[in-house]
């Protein structure tokens, strides 16, 4: 039935990923397109990348990290539940520069996830490079390895690969003699804009796909606005994915936090309710 849970797996303490039944979505998806999610009749609508599709089986694959209410709700359900809502494909598919031949992928936590459909599908050298605070935070190492030509893990503790940042390891390879036709970098914006400075400098051409907050996913809201090259652009409609090098990150980063103090609310008051009833 669409919509429904087909498989759950943990891919780590807070992260999981789901094979979720919907074949209109899974035939028509493309590499950098997301969907619209509803947990329940009175849950908030969040977007969440498809990291792959199966158009044979008719299933998309999701992968969510817990981190505000909807979120954590989501990672309680299991096989067999059902979501309310799944809308999509939404947001213009990615396309790599014309003639490329190699490229630089870049992702950062849950941003290896929506990278991986981008590694996947380019179909020259890939060089892929992750980083997570520590070894448990690196996800789809095992696609990823297969996806790449050259593959480079770094952790903050230095619990598995390099220790350092992403940017330390990219300017190895730069330090190395590598050049790229081209980067793809997806993560928190604090990485991302680091990524996008420090390929300003080498002209190398970096895009980024931004996930701000979303509602309807068709520009109608206007929750995902943001500056771009001194004008406003939607990410839900004219992205996700855009030219870092005409992002304005400063935006972006004080936007991100407008709705924290009500995630946090909804987070407590689902906190209060669940005692509640668990006192009964």
């Amino acid at each position: 039935m669409r919509n429904t849970i087909v498989s759950k797996e943990n891919l780590s303490e807070d992260v999981c990923s789901f094979i979720v039944e919907h074949p209109e979505i899974a035939s028509h998806y493309e590499p950098g397109q997301f969907v619209i999610v509803r947990v329940h009749e009175k849950g908030e609508r969040i977007p969440l990348t498809i990291v792959d599709a199966d158009p044979e089986k008719g299933t998309i694959r999701l992968v969510v990290q817990g981190v505000g209410l909807t979120s954590k709700l989501m990672n309680q359900m299991k096989a067999g539940d059902r979501l309310i809502d799944l809308l999509g494909p939404l947001g213009r598919p990615f396309h790599f520069p014309a003639d490329a031949k190699k490229g630089l992928f870049v992702g950062g936590g849950l941003g290896i996830a929506p990278l991986y459909p981008k590694v996947k599908h380019f179909e020259g050298e890939r060089h892929v490079t992750l980083g997570a605070k520590d070894a448990s935070h690196l996800i789809l190492q095992k696609e990823m390895k297969a996806a790449s030509f050259r593959l480079t893990l770094c952790t903050d503790d230095g619990s598995l690969g390099e220790k350092g940042l992403v940017t330390h390891a990219m300017q190895r390879l730069f330090d190395s003699g590598e050049s790229f036709d081209f980067c793809v970098a997806i993560g928190p914006l604090v990485m991302m804009k680091a990524v996008v400075e420090a390929n300003k400098a080498l002209g190398l051409p970096t895009f980024v796909s931004l996930n701000p907050i979303m509602v309807d996913g068709t520009g109608m809201c206007g929750g995902c606005r943001f500056e771009y090259d001194g004008e406003v652009k939607f990410a839900c409609v004219d992205g996700p994915v855009f030219d870092g090098f005409k992002v304005n990150f400063h935006d972006l980063l004080v936007r991100s936090r407008q709705y924290e103090k009500h995630e946090c609310r909804a987070l407590e008051h689902y906190r209060e309710k669940k005692s509640k009833k668990e006192s009964l």
